[in-house]
């Protein structure tokens, strides 16, 4: 019995059925949710360092936390909406500009149709016939020609709401970690930065479920940078604290 023939009975089914699935890697969620973690996680984190670094009281801290939290939210929320909305319309600007290519030159973009499928390999007659079918349709070749050129699908754009949400929820929830403490009567700031720590490790480990990274690699390397920014703040903080003192 060959293996192909094995993997068939072992299924109940032929082996060229089988699915499989890719992540969402278009949506628009998955980059702002990262993103807006990681960043409310370095940003707090480095905040709650340098304000309690200067030595300021237990309260200060939180309002400033907290402020941090609120306006860093709203920004990110705003940035990634206004970043994605506009890489759309840049891409419907495109799309309509190939359409009009189409519509003007259809010879010459029929030639270029058949210059993509010599480059990826198909024999020049075969690639002219395909050419020819495939252009019958003109969203069918208009779809090709965007793929081609702009590398992107206009059918497969990122929700600017998606993003937006995503990372406004993210960012709050990182930023709030090195807050739980003083929120919870701990007034204790190395406690507040060992929260951080924790968070910024366990969210570079999660997003290493959507890279080839081992999620150690990608705790670590988050640590590193959030405990750098700290690092900064902190001792930024203390010299203005000592000065004002």
């Amino acid at each position: 019995m060959s293996a192909g023939t094995a993997e068939e009975s072992a299924a109940g089914e032929p082996a060229a059925l089988h699915e499989h699935h890719h992540g969402d890697v278009s949506g628009g969620w998955l980059r702002a949710a990262v993103f807006g973690a990681m960043d409310g996680l370095v940003t707090n984190t480095a905040l709650v360092a340098g304000v309690g670094g200067g030595g300021a009281a237990p309260r200060t801290i939180v309002l400033t936390g907290v402020a941090g939290l609120v306006a860093g939210a709203i920004s990110m929320a705003l940035g990634e909406y206004t970043s994605v909305k506009t890489q759309n319309e840049q891409l419907d600007l495109e799309v309509a500009k190939e359409r009009r290519e189409l519509e003007r030159h259809p010879q010459e973009e029929l030639r270029e149709l058949v210059g993509m499928l010599r480059e990826r390999g198909v024999d020049a007659d075969l690639a002219h016939e395909v050419a020819v079918q495939l252009s019958r349709d003109p969203e069918v070749a208009l779809r090709l020609h965007v793929v081609a050129e702009l590398g992107v699908s206009p059918e497969d754009r990122p929700s600017p709401r998606t993003a937006a949400v995503s990372s406004f929820l993210t960012f709050s929830l990182g930023a709030v970690l090195p807050l739980l403490p003083y929120l919870f009567g701990l007034s204790l700031l190395w406690v507040a930065l060992l929260c951080g720590a924790v968070g910024l490790v366990a969210a570079g480990a999660l997003s290493s479920r959507f890279t080839p990274r081992p999620w150690w690699y990608a705790g670590l390397r988050q640590l590193l940078f959030g405990a750098l920014a700290a690092g900064a703040t902190y001792l930024i903080g203390a010299a203005i604290g000592v000065t004002a003192a």
